[in-house]
């Protein structure tokens, strides 16, 4: 399974402070936002990542992430021009893709929570094994918007509604998806929207339609971090460093989890440590000397 960042927009939300650059570059705490979207992955067992930015941004990831070569994995780079939708990130990177299954995560999405490793391998995994398309269900106060996943009686999925103003359920949509070979195909049927976007409801309505859609719900004991306003960044950061703080270890360490993945060398880390002359280098030494 290959992986696909969005980090694409033009974050006008946060204006002013994304004027001059890309949200996913903005620090959350102690790490560029991207670190987060790309460490989802990374638990997910996947090496070979396509970030997909803006014409204007593309070079800042390019910047700090290369050839992906330092976590043992390779990453390649794609613009969007101009926004057209989440599904469009498939027709973008089809030649990344190359036939291959697919997990998209969007470049400002956060999360945080126990078994969460164990939810993604399961997510990988069916894939693997039984093809279609895996989204999540997280419950929020109040759902409008986003995409919102409409239940039967007996918990069965009946239909995906984008930005209802009156919802059919609770339960939102992250911005993380895993989809079968098929996606592509699927994505240049899909028809632009009223606001003329290729939107990744009607892909994942288009695999619920083939019987092939299955959702899994995230427990209370998930977080998933708005960063899409001021506050939110803020209220997400300080979540970060509370944790970081409370328990000694760090969130979404990109380095820490491709040691563990067995991607890297000790000695590549203890290397990696020395390049940053602040708590951060003294992390990675610490998860260096600490574990085999």
């Amino acid at each position: 399974m290959k992986g696909i960042i969005l980090a694409g927009g033009s974050g006008t939300r946060l204006y002013p402070i994304t004027k001059p650059v890309s949200k996913q570059i903005l620090p959350l705490y102690d790490k560029p936002m991207v670190y987060y979207p790309l460490s989802v992955l990374m638990l997910s067992g996947i090496r070979e990542v396509l970030v997909i930015s803006t014409p204007r941004d593309i070079g800042l990831f390019r910047e700090l992430f290369g050839d992906g070569s330092f976590l043992g994995m390779k990453i390649e780079y794609a613009v969007q021009d101009k926004p057209r939708g989440l599904a469009d990130a498939f027709i973008v990177g089809e030649k990344f893709i190359a036939g291959d299954s697919v997990a998209l995560i969007l470049g400002d999405n956060v999360f945080y929570g126990q078994s969460f490793t164990s939810t993604l391998r399961k997510a990988s995994q069916k894939i693997a094994s039984d093809g279609g398309a895996v989204i999540f269900g997280y419950y929020v106060k109040d759902p409008t918007a986003y995409g919102v996943v409409e239940f039967a009686r007996d918990g069965k999925v009946l239909g995906i509604e984008e930005k209802p103003a009156k919802p059919k359920s609770n339960y939102a949509v992250p911005g993380l998806y895993f989809y079968d070979s098929s996606v592509v195909a699927k994505a240049k049927e899909i028809q632009p929207s009223a606001r003329g976007e290729i939107e990744i409801t009607d892909l994942n309505n288009s695999y619920l339609a083939d019987g092939k859609l299955a959702v899994e719900l995230l427990g209370r004991g998930m977080a998933w971090l708005d960063t899409g306003t001021y506050d939110g960044l803020l209220e997400a950061s300080n979540f970060i460093a509370t944790i970081q703080k409370r328990q000694g270890m760090y969130v979404s360490c990109i380095e820490e989890i491709a040691f563990s993945n067995g991607w890297i060398t000790k000695d590549d880390l203890c290397r990696m440590a020395d390049g940053y002359k602040t708590s951060y280098g003294d992390y990675l030494r610490y998860i260096a000397q600490t574990r085999n």
